[in-house]
């Protein structure tokens, strides 16, 4: 917003606790209301994505991929001009192309036919990102060069500066880019809420936190953890915030996968609609790649990392001391798990 000199905004305090207060509220009226809204902003966020790339295409120049001098790291060269390691501390900034499509899925409960509609949204959503993020990667190192994009704090935007772009597409681009921001966000919060409802209806959490309203929103698992994150933003930290964000999200990239193969180990017979493609195979590739994630996000930003395990310390330790004791076997998390424990006492 200060970069498109919107109202005279330089400082952002009261346009975070406007927007979180606005987003937030757009979510107490109802999911098909929210869902509505995000799903008009994400396509004005593509439709920009596509305006940025028909400025940025004419202006590729392959030489602007390899302008970065090579390190003496090992393996470096002009192609990898960090070496074998800069691969692997890429793994958190390449996350960011993908970050939260793994979120899709909260919306089970609120799809019309889950079975049907959920694979075809991940796999859907999945597509699009692979390609736009491909597009994005070759474009814009293309037309801004590798070494002035790697500093950038607004890539598609500077990347048509540097490549001479009239300023009108520019300025369409820093718009659609805003969208974009407003779209994360808002499927972030969606994300946040849902998630935080499911494991407090199941007792992980205080009960408190998965009343809802009668539009059926869950209030408090929207405001708490929104007034966290607002709190969060006015420390100035942002890059360490990103960093949190994605460790915590690599962490439950492992989970995810390890509870997959062990399902697929356990309840072979149990009913799919969906099954993954190559089973716990692709699984097990997609395990191995989380954990080097994991890794790679100490090799960015230690601090963040750690900063993050201390995050989970006081959940884990609510876990051990109280909710474990006290979890609600009637919740759809927890009814499987009763279920395999009769079906094991029986055999």
């Amino acid at each position: 917003m200060e970069s498109l000199g919107l109202f005279g905004i330089t400082d952002g305090w009261w346009v975070y606790l406007a927007v979180y207060a606005l987003f937030i509220g757009i979510h107490l009226m109802g999911v098909g209301e929210a869902l509505s809204v995000m799903l008009v902003i994400a396509g004005i966020a593509v439709a920009g994505l596509v305006v940025y790339l028909a400025g940025a295409i004419p202006a590729f120049d392959s030489s602007n991929l390899l302008d970065i001098a090579p390190t003496v790291a090992a393996g470096a060269s002009d192609f990898l001009p960090f070496g074998l390691m800069g691969i692997w501390a890429a793994f958190p900034f390449a996350i960011w192309f993908f970050l939260a499509v793994e979120c899709v899925p909260l919306a089970a409960e609120e799809a019309r036919d889950p079975a049907r509609a959920m694979p075809r949204g991940i796999v859907a959503a999945m597509g699009l990102l692979l390609v736009l993020a491909l597009l994005m990667l070759v474009f814009t190192a293309g037309a801004g060069g590798s070494a002035a994009m790697s500093a950038s704090g607004n890539p598609p935007v500077e990347a048509l500066e540097v490549a001479g772009s009239p300023s009108a597409l520019v300025t369409v681009v820093n718009y659609a880019g805003l969208f974009g921001l407003v779209a994360s966000f808002f499927s972030i919060i969606y994300a946040y809420s849902r998630q935080t409802f499911a494991l407090s209806r199941a007792g992980y959490l205080p009960r408190a936190l998965s009343v809802t309203n009668g539009r059926k929103a869950p209030v408090l698992a929207l405001l708490v953890p929104g007034a966290i994150g607002f709190v969060l933003s006015l420390t100035g930290q942002g890059a360490m915030l990103l960093n949190m964000a994605v460790f915590g999200a690599t962490v439950s990239y492992v989970l995810m996968m390890v509870s997959h193969i062990v399902l697929r180990r356990r309840e072979p017979g149990l009913h799919r609609p969906y099954r993954t493609p190559g089973g716990t195979a692709t699984t097990g590739v997609a395990l191995v790649l989380a954990a080097a994630a994991v890794i790679a996000t100490f090799l960015v930003d230690e601090v963040a990392a750690f900063w993050t395990l201390g995050a989970y310390a006081p959940f884990l330790g609510y876990f051990a001391v109280y909710s474990r004791h006290h979890l609600v076997a009637s919740a759809p998390e927890e009814e499987f798990e009763l279920l395999a424990a009769a079906e094991e006492e029986v055999r």
